[in-house]
């Protein structure tokens, strides 16, 4: 039992395995959906659905539905149908065919359900092709039978279906277009139900904006059509599998220039975008403030409420990435915000907005900073939703250019569940960071940081015996884990700031150690704490002026070009010499009240923007130098896991609530919803609680509780 014997040290284990969903596949309404939402807000020719066989719905009172209503099959008299439209007049749906018909059937009539039982509702459907009407019914009302459609369409590969009132107002005036099909003359038939249809909660109405900001006390929106197009980009990757959009906007008063850059998918239903601003002119421009990237328009449908999936962040708590289930009823308000300045601290900029017409939209934010999202339903049917950086009004001076948080939209119809699987696949794909072009591998790690206070009491000798006390167990480790404290320090781990090794406890570096891994097979992670800085380090003593906080420590300002090149210098010199193969960072502060204290009135939410900016850039240059690099983003556990920090690190500890199985049963469980790839460590022991010390036996339920993906 000697494997039981390494439990009692006090060692750490981390657990990785893969726990991917089986696949699933967008449907073509999905597709069709964000293909459209990217070309009609961010396409050079603004074009519709236009110019791919599909629905195009020009009218329509509430959603279209395919193949049944609010999940009851589409009923007309005392027949039920599995298949077909159903449609609420005044309704106009303009079908585009792959080839020319020669014939259009259907069952038309009045949808049989709780608003028309009575004989409610009063519609009439008409057939039209190259201008001419086809068909036309007489006056059809509820519970009335049927009527057959059966009309000749001589070669037309575009059809207009039409549902008008009789005159008396559209109330209950819901209709079904049922067994609708197309004969080809290329032979086979081709079900109406079956066409591309564009649609979901988000409205897409052409020209409008999904974004807005104010400039000089006026919304952009008002403004836009009066500022000239710099430039407008629409290009596909080689691969084809991404489409680029920018467009530019400028101020012909004072120069300032705005870039919407957005991104759709081919084979995913998602379409992303940022803005950035830039003061091309020689003054400094007026307040630019409010700035909401996301800025919507929803709606869903004729009845009920949207329901919000969502999650909590992390907080150290048995309750971290809990998912929640929040209604949005009419004229009910709701704001969700990150606490303190990082990302995923108490709530998780990751929310699914499902309609109540079996269709929704899931957004992600992208900004490891301090970010807002409102939700707002008025008295009708529609929800406004707005999110961005909590806080902006500034001016920016001549030459200064900034940037929004990042916004991901994927269109969903369906069932919630299977949208969340969806993004998931996404994720693998396109979300998160990629060493060499693969995502990151299940993975099992070790330290032995319960046995010397982190790495406080640590030396070479002792992280050495470790690995080969796991290698002769027969344990093959893909990394051995050094945490906190192999820097110089007198006061233990959290004084950070003097980012060199202690040649007392190591000497030569961390370097003997990584080489006695690597010929073992075993690879080196190591912690770094950057950001942070405490008083009577290095850092404090020679540069206190890039230090929000100054000589008694605070914040290193990434912000500032000449810390930002330092500290990427330095940190890309200690992961060559001393051959370090995973980059752990953490971030143990609220950055929030250091940015906002030292913004001026007139520049509020810049020290945030210039932070979080020179963080994805530092991030992006040690993977370009370092390919194969894996980053750990570690914030107080997993406190920034947003979508930006996702496509550049990966969360390996993601609560600093640790061991306890219960608790990380359910964090498995939550997070999981939103990222396919996360971490945690065990101890084997139930009664460890938190970083709970002590001699204890190998529990098994304990240790495959805190197994994670």
């Amino acid at each position: 039992m000697r494997a039981i014997t390494l439990v009692t040290f006090c060692v750490s284990v981390f657990l990785g395995f893969n726990m991917q969903a089986s696949a699933v596949e967008p449907t073509a309404d999905e597709l069709a959906t964000a293909w459209q939402w990217a070309e009609t807000k961010f396409g050079e020719t603004r074009q519709k659905f236009v110019s791919k066989p599909g629905i195009e719905v020009e009218a329509n009172h509430n959603a279209v539905q395919k193949s049944g209503r609010f999940g009851e099959p589409l009923r007309i008299g005392d027949a039920t149908f599995e298949r077909g439209l159903y449609c609420h007049a005044a309704s106009r749906l303009v079908v585009r065919l792959s080839g020319r018909a020669t014939r259009f059937r259907a069952v038309v009539g009045v949808d049989l359900n709780n608003d028309t039982s009575n004989g409610q509702g009063s519609i009439v459907f008409s057939v039209l092709a190259e201008g001419k009407e086809l068909f036309r019914s007489g006056v059809l009302h509820g519970k009335e039978a049927g009527v057959p459609v059966d009309v000749p369409l001589n070669g037309a590969s575009q059809v207009v279906l039409q549902i008008d009132d009789s005159g008396d107002g559209i109330s209950s005036d819901q209709g079904d277009w049922a067994d609708a099909r197309f004969t080809m003359e290329s032979g086979g038939d081709v079900w109406l139900d079956e066409l591309p249809m564009p649609g979901g909660p988000i409205l897409l109405d052409v020209g409008v904006l999904p974004f807005n900001f104010a400039y000089n006390g006026k919304p952009f929106a008002e403004q836009a059509m009066t500022w000239m197009k710099k430039d407008v980009v629409h290009e596909a990757d080689t691969d084809g599998e991404r489409t680029h959009f920018a467009i530019t906007w400028v101020d012909p008063a004072t120069k300032l220039e705005v870039q919407a850059l957005a991104v759709s998918y081919k084979s995913y239903p998602v379409v992303e975008w940022s803005l950035n601003f830039k003061n091309a002119g020689s003054a400094d421009t007026p307040i630019i403030e409010n700035i909401q990237p996301l800025d919507v328009r929803m709606e869903r449908g004729d009845r009920g409420e949207f329901t919000l999936h969502h999650a909590r962040g992390s907080s150290c708590k048995q309750n971290d990435f809990e998912p929640l289930q929040t209604p949005l009823a009419a004229n009910g308000t709701l704001r969700l915000a990150s606490e303190g300045g990082r990302s995923t601290s108490g709530v998780m900029p990751y929310f699914n907005i499902e309609s109540t017409c079996n269709d929704g939209a899931l957004v992600a934010v992208g900004w490891p900073g301090q970010w807002a999202a409102d939700f707002k339903c008025d008295a009708a049917n529609g929800l406004h939703l707005t999110a961005g950086q909590e806080l902006t009004h500034f001016k920016l001076l001549p030459g200064e250019e900034v940037r929004s948080p990042l916004i991901a939209v994927q269109f969903w119809k369906g069932d919630w569940i299977r949208s969340q699987n969806l993004w998931r696949q996404w994720m693998l794909a396109y979300g998160m960071t990629r060493p060499n072009g693969q995502p990151p591998q299940p993975q099992f790690l070790a330290s032995s940081s319960r046995a010397y206070e982190e790495m406080i009491k640590a030396d070479s000798a002792s992280q050495m015996m470790f690995i080969d006390r796991f290698l002769e167990e027969g344990i093959k480790l893909d990394y051995w884990w050094m945490d906190a404290g192999w820097y110089v320090q007198q006061n233990g781990w959290p004084q950070v700031g003097t980012w060199e090794v202690d040649q007392k406890r190591f000497p030569g570096g961390l370097r003997p150690i990584s080489d006695h891994a690597h010929a073992k097979g075993v690879k080196i992670l190591v912690w770094f704490e950057p950001e942070r800085v405490a008083p009577g380090t290095w850092l404090t003593e020679n540069h206190p002026e890039w230090i929000i906080g100054g000589a008694n420590g605070g914040l290193l300002d990434f912000g500032n070009p000449d810390a930002l090149d330092w500290v990427t210098n330095h940190v890309d010199k200690l992961i060559t010499e001393q051959g370090i193969d995973l980059y752990r960072q953490d971030f143990n502060i609220d950055p929030l009240s250091l940015w906002r204290g030292r913004d001026a009135e007139d520049r509020q939410g810049i020290s945030e923007i210039k932070h979080v900016t020179g963080l994805l850039a530092y991030w992006d240059e040690l993977i370009k130098r370092h390919p194969g690099l894996l980053i750990d983003t570690c914030a107080s556990g997993g406190r920034r896991i947003d979508l930006e920090c996702a496509r550049r690190a990966v969360p390996l500890w993601r609560s600093d609530y640790a061991y306890e199985p219960i608790g990380h049963q359910g964090m498995t469980y939550g997070l999981s919803y939103w990222l396919p790839y996360h971490g945690t460590g065990t101890v084997a022991c139930a009664n460890a609680g938190y970083y709970g010390g002590g001699k204890t036996p190998v529990e098994s339920y304990a240790f495959w509780s805190n197994a994670a993906p």
